[in-house]
């Protein structure tokens, strides 16, 4: 097998509400150029390979894949279509290199949902027809919520706490020219707030955003090539959990398919503890209470030792072990299949950034592809 392989360069554009400017297929244009650009590279020449992540329903289009090549240089190149989040099509970046067959290949996966008119629909579509699907659920988010208190009702935490998540990760975003949904809350403000689907409030949930990122993966060899600073994956693994999208489909207020991705990204990575091999993560917060059981399925320890660095700043940008130090989705928004491009290009930028303690000059990246969906990546970068 081929030597290590790393992120040479990454593009993006959007992270807005709305992209009005442009269809989802130049977003993917100005992503592919800003990553190509920065290292000067020319996909005719010298990718071997494209991995595009989307599915069909968001676009509203049949093969929706054959938008793919286009934008990000690969008409009649090697272009694959991985129906999943962007950490998945990385991961299959990730094994096609490491075959030794390919040396540079190209990851793109792009959202537009202010363009999607039944957002509710597409949900029911996707659940249990049996069971769930008649009961035409009036709020898309009731199995979050039904999770969510499951969560609550075990760990023994209560609201305050996913307020506290709520509050950390809008200011933590007022810093980030990408969280477009950063806000000067409290705690206090979130707790104020009627539930729309019990125990989540509005600000609970995290609100959509259009995006579009590329990433270029390569070699080692043809990652010096490059750049004299690639970022290497480490470790990198997902996982989805056996079931049918009815409530019997995973274990309810838990994520064990996250522990057991985790569980293998980190061991490929030779971390034993996140907190004491790794100086960051970026984990999926796209409601509140998912960031705190991410982190116990992470092994960063039990909800009450989670909710205590919590309590203590521990999590915060400036803690001990800054959890979501961009603002996460609450700041930046869901950009459905991009949502793990957003955390990986975070990880990716604060690595090539520094500030890391010696020994530590790792990242975390934790993704869930959403509900009702029960699939999770999880990968280790480092430096």
């Amino acid at each position: 097998m081929a030597s290590r392989v790393a992120i040479v360069s990454m593009g993006w554009y959007g992270f807005k509400s709305s992209v009005d400017e442009l269809s989802f297929r130049e977003m993917m244009f100005e992503a592919a150029t800003r990553a190509y650009e920065t290292v000067g590279l020319d996909p005719r020449r010298d990718v071997d390979a494209f991995v595009s992540c989307q599915e069909d329903y968001w676009e509203g289009i049949a093969i929706t894949d054959e938008f793919a090549p286009e934008p990000v240089g690969g008409v009649l190149r090697p272009t694959l279509t991985v129906a999943g989040d962007m950490l998945q099509g990385v991961a299959q970046a990730y094994m096609m290199i490491k075959t030794g067959y390919f040396d540079v290949v190209v990851v793109e996966s792009h959202a537009k949902p202010s363009d999607i008119t039944t957002m509710h629909g597409i949900f029911e579509m996707a659940l249990d027809p049996l069971y769930l699907r008649p009961l035409n659920p009036p709020n898309m988010h009731f199995l979050a919520g039904l999770d969510a208190a499951a969560f609550l009702q075990r760990s023994r935490l209560g609201r305050e706490h996913l307020a506290m998540v709520v509050a950390k990760n809008k200011r933590a975003g007022l810093s980030n020219s990408r969280a477009s949904h950063a806000a000067p809350l409290s705690p206090d403000d979130v707790l104020s707030m009627e539930p729309v689907v019990d125990p989540l409030t509005r600000l609970d949930i995290a609100p959509f955003s259009d995006a579009a990122v590329v990433a270029v993966l390569a070699s080692e060899e043809a990652a010096r090539r490059f750049t004299d600073t690639p970022v290497w994956i480490e470790g990198i693994s997902w996982i989805t959990e056996a079931g049918t999208g009815a409530l019997a489909w995973h274990t309810i207020g838990a994520m064990p398919g996250l522990r057991v991705a985790a569980k293998r990204a980190l061991a490929m990575a030779g971390v034993s503890r996140i907190d004491t091999d790794t100086s960051f993560a970026e984990v999926d917060d796209r409601y509140s209470y998912v960031e705190l059981l991410a982190l116990e399925e992470l092994g960063l320890g039990s909800p009450d030792e989670v909710a205590r660095m919590l309590e203590d700043g521990d999590l915060d940008p400036g803690g001990y072990y800054p959890v979501n130090p961009s603002g996460g989705s609450l700041a930046a928004g869901v950009a459905l299949e991009a949502t793990a491009g957003f955390r990986l290009l975070e990880v990716y930028e604060r690595l090539l950034a520094g500030g890391y303690e010696e020994g530590r000059e790792r990242g975390v990246v934790a993704s869930w592809r959403g509900p009702p969906t029960r699939t999770f990546s999880v990968a280790v970068l480092g430096v």
